[in-house]
């Protein structure tokens, strides 16, 4: 399948696809020379499992399978020394049933179309489980922001933003940050979307400082919200509440909140990692020491504190009680899963877990809560900015926490109904939930034709 670009408004538009496509291959045009377990291919398996069980029928199967739209731009700069580069652009919108787009802005220099093919479809199902009234969406910059200056990066940034102001905004499309996307770049976002709608956008842009009408807890949501989820999933699966031995795979924003947040709730941080590899003790390890070296030197490597040094790829073999991917897309995959000691895993990544370790996982009987239930913290907060911005009106912290930690409940005990009615894996029981609502609202919506 092709796919045709209206050069004018930089749409991407798919050619006629088979009726009754049920293929990842039929669903999506897809960027050549991928890895066998890529992150669209996982997305789409989880999606189509789902849909078998739900019964989705063939013609909302289509609807689902698709992005509503899709966007490629050019974004021409000039940089520092006069030269004039051409970088390229997208932003992925995938389903509209439940209300506005809302996603991330990615960069990389190696930055894949499937991927945000992917992590926009992934919103979709994330919001649906949290009941958040926004469809999924994600954009994407190919450009390595550390080979470039800041200058040179904010001029991307805002002629990207610039390309995009037919198609983005409070009640289109809600950028929220990423990977190099971070406080700076959404201000230069909302700053660009202000000026040439002469007005001040705040709630067109998430994850802003909070100088620029940000929310409390934007910095630390998505591990606010897996704290959450991993306190109720180890009462669900018979672990207990108190002294879990946890293992954390990635100590950045993600990871590196949630190794303090479980330490000063008084468990075990047994294993921390990074690419540089990993520090273990059966004991726990001294979180704020560790967290305060890695701030200092951007890694773990040569930290001298208590703790063995372990390789990467030994790292998953670590025995613990909870295992929490918070790195990269399949980190656990079919070579490692055997290997993964452990008696829950909760990804705090998007993908961590390839659909063929999912199935490893299971024959195991080694439960995990999925990343569209486990790590929506941060979708939750974007949901929280947005209505503050709409509003006017800030919360204080103890609304935020207070309404966050409702929402996460709501939507593990909603999961937790469907797996019992299927008797399925909790990841199976969290799509399907999701696919449910955003199928009902397609249909109450109906097809404008």
């Amino acid at each position: 399948m092709t796919a045709n670009v209206d050069t004018a408004s930089g749409h991407v538009d798919d050619a006629d696809d088979p009726v009754g496509a049920t293929t990842s291959e039929q669903a999506l045009p897809r960027t050549p020379a991928l890895d066998e377990d890529n992150p669209f291919e996982t997305m789409m398996e989880q999606f189509m499992a789902a849909a078998d069980m739900t019964g989705l029928s063939v013609e909302e199967f289509r609807i689902l399978s698709k992005s509503d739209r899709e966007i490629a731009v050019s974004v021409p700069v000039r940089m520092d020394d006069g030269r004039l580069e051409v970088f390229d652009g997208y932003r992925i919108q995938h389903n509209a049933g439940l209300g506005p787009f809302v996603g991330p802005l990615r960069m990389g220099a190696d930055l894949k179309v499937d991927e945000l093919r992917a992590l926009a479809a992934w919103m979709t199902w994330k919001c649906a489980v949290l009941n958040i009234p926004f469809g999924g969406a994600c954009g994407g910059l190919r450009i390595d922001p550390e080979a470039i200056s800041s200058r040179e990066l904010e001029r991307v940034v805002r002629r990207y933003t610039a390309s995009l102001l037919g198609d983005i905004g409070p009640e289109r499309d809600v950028l929220t940050p990423d990977v190099y996307a971070d406080e700076r770049v959404m201000a230069w976002v909302l700053d660009t979307i202000s000026f040439h709608e002469r007005a001040t956008a705040n709630s067109a842009v998430t994850g802003k400082p909070l100088e620029m009408a940000g929310s409390i807890g934007s910095r630390d949501a998505v591990a606010q919200g897996l704290r959450i989820i991993l306190r109720l999933a180890a009462a669900h699966y018979g672990l207990g509440s108190s002294d879990l031995a946890i293992n954390i795979q990635g100590v950045g924003t993600v990871g590196g909140n949630l190794a303090r947040l479980m330490f000063d709730d008084g468990h075990r941080i047994t294993g921390l990692a990074d690419v540089s590899g990993g520090l273990y003790d059966v004991q726990g390890l001294d979180v704020p020491s560790v967290l305060a070296w890695r701030e200092q030197n951007g890694t773990l490597e040569g930290y001298n504190g208590r703790g063995e040094r372990v390789e990467g790829r030994e790292f998953i073999k670590l025995k613990c009680d909870v295992f929490v991917p918070c790195a990269a897309a399949n980190a656990v995959h079919s070579g490692n899963a055997v290997e993964l000691d452990t008696k829950l895993v909760i990804e705090g990544a998007h993908g961590p877990v390839s659909p063929r370790a999912d199935r490893i996982l299971e024959q195991r009987k080694i439960p995990l809560v999925p990343d569209i239930l486990a790590n929506g913290g941060a979708a939750v907060l974007a949901y929280f900015e947005w209505v503050q911005n709409r509003t006017g009106l800030a919360w204080i912290d103890q609304v935020v926490s207070g309404r966050l930690s409702r929402m996460m409940r709501e939507a593990w005990d909603a999961s937790v109904e469907v797996q019992g009615e299927f008797n399925c894996t909790m990841r199976r029981a969290a799509h399907i939930l999701a696919v449910r609502r955003i199928a009902e609202a397609d249909q109450v919506r109906g097809i404008y034709a």
